[in-house]
């Protein structure tokens, strides 16, 4: 019988641990772990160009089912291209185990060839990082990595040098019981005690949900019934809780929406539902808060809090939602639908209203009709920037369908690469990745992963040639957009090169037929849509300082002779305006 070596102890465990798959690229510090893989049953190795899609592609996966998902990087510079996908996964809460292999063990700390430190390097994007230097450490090191990981819905990285991976492994390896699943957590009695009497002192209570609230719904559904609470949300919690909520308000912060702002300012209580909502600019001041969280450390670090409650979203309610009394008032609720109503019929609609002849075509357009066009099951994950506003206001959750993107990292060229890792995830699920051209063209050697591969993912690129959040960002601050342009590519051209179908709109008329076509080809998709670049992104709630900022910014394109943009702008825009 062959020895059995670390690469295969490795490998094995991580099998046991339900990794169905490592995404990387092949380099000689990692030769001995791929050819394990290689031999390997229930396990398989998935070629990508770059590494830092192997671990957007672990993230993504770990998101959609739950479970464990695995990635790697040979020594060096190969190991640290991973680095941005596992931030991502590690602050989306993603369970993933990195392979970072490292140089010949008794070469380390000399500045040897391709020499870091991964385990150094890692620490801060990681519940675990530790390196392997003996044989004997295996498996408890990664059996220790997989138990932070799931237990913690987070990152480890295991580093493990070539020659110790190829080295044979202890003969009586403990047996390992893994955990694969994590507790739900349920508050004390005290706490949950203290929730209610809060509840029932209030007259207007908002609700505001994050992430968190996943398989929470109708628990959410039932207490703000009970309650007569408008329902927000942020991005991250849009396809937990938007679909069947006749209690929904929108969304608030730079991406927001509808009468969430309002709900939430105008409350006299509060309670954010699993949710680390970041943008404390856009949290109230002068209104009692309580924060719901099943991780402690995020209570309490956006706002000052009244009462701080460690707990599952869905089993906190269970308990809460028989100790409060039930509230008859509707008028705050029915005050803030009717506002959210409003909000809808006058702003986010306003782009898809009579635009056949608008050209270049309006992006939120094209994003309505993949609402309707797409799967009712469908995956759509999204690039950061302009393409998180689209998927926030036209995207429409269903309960089945599933939106990802890195909606807590904000990195760009995220969306492409974690298609990839969703279609490996479900073969036979509709998965739609809505890229700007600038985040696609960063990443773009992965979309010959996807023909090599045969992965029918369908790309939907909005193409504005240029970086349109970055130029909202540099107006608002009183800067003329500066380094944001692109020279006009036709990807479509790029697609059908590398063996894919591609198909290049610039006429508005076409948008639907398109992007039938193109959700309905049995193999990987681009279609190419040349967009508004003037389109902007507003907020529902502006303040004066970012006004006075837009105003200098404007004032300095037409002293510069920028007079044609900004009369471009304002035509792409005026409708968009929020009006009181």
């Amino acid at each position: 019988m062959a020895r059995k070596t670390i690469a295969d102890q490795f490998v094995d465990i991580l099998a046991q641990a339900g990794v169905r798959r490592i995404y990387g690229v092949v380099g000689d510090s990692l030769n001995p772990i791929t050819d394990a893989v290689r031999r390997a049953p229930g396990i398989d190795w998935i070629q990508v160009r770059h590494e830092e899609t192997a671990a957007f592609a672990a993230g993504a996966e770990a998101q959609l089912t739950g479970d464990l998902a695995a990635c790697a990087g040979s020594c060096g510079p190969g190991n640290l291209h991973l680095i941005n996908g596992l931030y991502d996964a590690h602050r989306s809460m993603a369970p993933v185990v990195a392979l970072a292999a490292q140089i010949p063990s008794s070469e380390i700390g000399t500045a040897y060839f391709q020499e870091t430190h991964p385990d150094r390097l890692f620490a801060e994007c990681s519940h675990y990082s530790e390196l392997i230097s003996h044989p004997s450490q295996m498996p408890r090191v990664l059996q220790t990595a997989i138990q932070h990981a799931v237990g913690r819905s987070g990152v480890s990285v295991v580093s493990l040098p070539g020659d110790v991976a190829a080295r044979e492994a202890p003969q009586k390896a403990a047996e390992l019981a893994l955990v694969t699943r994590r507790p739900t957590i349920r508050p004390a009695d005290e706490e949950i005690d203290a929730l209610a009497a809060m509840v029932d002192d209030a007259r207007r209570v908002t609700l505001f949900c994050g992430s968190g609230t996943a398989g929470a719904h109708d628990e959410v559904m039932a207490f703000a019934e009970r309650i007569k609470a408008p329902v927000g949300h942020a991005l991250r919690g849009k396809e937990w809780i938007q679909y069947d909520n006749p209690y929904d308000v929108g969304m608030t912060g730079l991406l927001g929406y509808g009468a969430a702002y309002d709900a939430m300012h105008e409350a006299d209580l509060l309670i954010l539902l699993g949710t680390d909502f970041p943008y404390h600019a856009f949290l109230p001041e002068d209104v009692r808060i309580v924060q719901v969280d099943v991780r402690p450390e995020h209570l309490g670090r956006r706002s000052k809090l009244d009462l701080a409650v460690w707990g599952d979203a869905r089993e906190t309610l269970r308990a809460l939602i028989p100790r409060v009394e039930e509230k008859t008032d509707r008028r705050f609720l029915d005050r803030m639908l009717k506002k959210h109503s409003d909000a809808l019929n006058g702003v986010v609609e306003a782009y898809t209203r009579d635009v056949e002849k608008h050209v270049p075509i309006h992006p939120e357009y094209v994003a309505s009709v993949l609402d309707e066009e797409a799967a009712d099951d469908a995956v759509f994950t999204v690039d950061t920037g302009m393409c998180n506003v689209w998927a926030a206001r036209y995207l429409t959750p269903n309960g089945r369908r599933r939106v990802i993107g890195s909606f807590s990292h904000g990195s760009m060229a995220n969306a492409l690469p974690q298609a990839l890792g969703a279609q490996f995830a479900h073969r036979g699920r509709q998965v739609v990745s809505l890229s700007g051209d600038g985040g696609f063209s960063m990443l773009m050697g992965d979309f010959l992963s996807l023909v090599q591969h045969d992965l029918p993912v369908k790309v939907v690129l909005f193409d504005n040639s240029s970086l349109g959040m970055v130029d909202l960002e540099m107006m608002v601050a009183g800067l003329r957009p500066y380094g944001t342009t692109y020279p006009h590519t036709d990807y479509a051209a790029i697609a059908r090169a590398a063996g894919a179908y591609g198909v290049r709109v610039e006429d508005p008329k076409r948008v639907r037929d398109a992007l039938r076509d193109v959700l309905r080809h049995d193999g990987p998709a681009l279609v190419d849509v040349v967009t508004d670049p003037n389109a902007l992104s507003l907020p529902p709630r502006i303040t004066g300082e970012q006004l006075a900022g837009f105003a200098l910014s404007a004032g300095k394109l037409v002293l510069d002779g920028g007079v044609g943009r900004m009369v471009q702008m304002a035509r792409s825009n005026l409708r968009n305006i929020p009006r009181p």
